[in-house]
C-alpha cells in the first residue's frame, strides 16, 4: 500500500522527529533540504499559548561568522516544507543569497488543534467575531519571536523578511500599514479580504517613508470570493503616493489562491534581490 502525507504530515514528522527522543535514527536526516537545523517551542506571554519554529540555516553557516537575511514563514506547518526545500533550488539557479529561514507553525491544522491563524492573521471583520488579533499577534513578533530568532542566531536585522499566503497575506498588508519598520520586506500571497475589505480600505496607513518593501501577488484564476476584493484593494493603494512602503504588484496567471504559494514566493524574492542574474 502506497503511503501518502500532506505537507501538514510531513510537517508534523518534523516535529516528532528533532525531539531527543528521536534524534539517533531520524529519516529526516535523509532529507537534507527539509531537517530544520533548530527547534524551538516558543511560549507566547502575552497571547498564552506555544508556537513550534522551525529554524533552516545555510550551508555555510557553521564555517563563517557573517550574517544573513532571515526569512519569517507563516503557517509554517505548510510553508516551511514546501520553501525550505524550494529555497535551496532557487539558490542554485538564480543565485538567491544564503539566508535564515524561520518556520512559525501552530503544530496542529484547526482550531481544537490549537490553529489560530484565523484569529492572529486578520483585522477586525464584523462577519467573524474570532478575527482581529492581528494587533496582538504582531506584538507576539516584535517583542518575543523576533528578538529571540536575533539572539540566538546570526540574522541580518537590516534584510527581514516574511512571507504570509491568503489570511497570511492579509496580516502583511496590517503589518506593513501599521509598523512598516518591523519587516524590510514583507510577501502577500493572494492576501484574502473577502471578509474585511473595508477595513483596508479605509485604515489609515503609518505616516513617514521607511525603506521597507510591500509585495502582493494576484493570481488570475482564484475564486471570485478571493480574487475581486484583492483587486479592489490594489486599485485603491496603488493610486496612493504616500505609502510608507514601496508596494509591488505581481499577476500570476493560471495560478489558483493556494497553487501560487511557491510562484509569489520566487517573484517576492526576486522583487527583493533583484541582482540575481536572470
Amino acid at each position: 500500500m502506497r503511503t501518502k502525507y500532506s505537507l501538514f504530515s510531513l510537517a508534523a514528522i518534523v516535529f516528532l522527529l528533532v525531539n531527543p527522543a528521536f534524534a539517533e535514527d531520524s529519516p529526516l536526516d535523509k532529507l537534507h533540504t527539509i531537517a530544520p537545523d533548530g527547534y524551538h517551542v516558543v511560549e507566547a506571554q502575552e497571547l498564552g499559548r506555544p508556537f513550534y519554529v522551525f529554524v533552516r540555516l545555510p550551508a555555510d553557516y557553521e564555517k563563517s561568522d557573517k550574517r544573513y537575511p532571515v526569512i519569517y514563514l507563516l503557517d509554517g506547518g505548510y510553508t516551511y516544507p514546501l520553501l525550505s526545500s524550494y529555497y535551496r533550488m532557487l539558490s542554485f539557479d538564480e543565485s538567491m543569497p544564503e539566508a535564515i529561514l524561520v518556520g512559525i507553525s501552530y503544530g496542529g491544522e484547526g482550531f481544537a488543534d490549537g490553529n489560530m491563524r484565523g484569529t492572529d492573521f486578520t483585522a477586525h471583520s464584523a462577519e467573524r467575531d474570532f478575527w482581529g488579533g492581528a494587533p496582538a499577534f504582531q506584538g507576539f513578533l516584535a517583542d518575543e519571536l523576533l528578538p529571540f530568532i536575533a539572539e540566538n542566531y546570526r540574522t541580518d536585522e537590516a534584510r527581514r523578511i516574511i512571507y504570509g499566503q491568503s489570511l497570511g497575506g492579509q496580516f502583511l498588508v496590517y503589518s506593513a500599514m501599521t509598523r512598516p519598520n518591523l519587516f524590510w520586506g514583507r510577501i502577500a500571497s493572494n492576501p484574502a479580504f473577502h471578509r474585511n475589505l473595508d477595513y483596508f480600505l479605509e485604515m489609515e496607513p503609518a505616516a513617514g517613508q521607511t525603506d521597507s518593501h510591500l509585495i502582493v501577488t494576484a493570481a488570475s484564476d482564484e475564486a471570485a470570493v478571493f480574487r475581486e476584493p484583492s483587486q479592489r484593494w490594489i486599485a485603491h493603494w496603488t493610486e496612493e503616493d504616500d505609502l510608507p512602503f514601496a508596494l509591488h504588484v505581481i499577476d500570476l496567471p493560471g495560478e489558483r489562491h493556494a497553487t501560487a504559494t511557491p510562484l509569489s514566493f520566487r517573484a517576492g524574492m526576486r522583487v527583493l534581490f533583484p541582482d540575481q542574474p536572470e
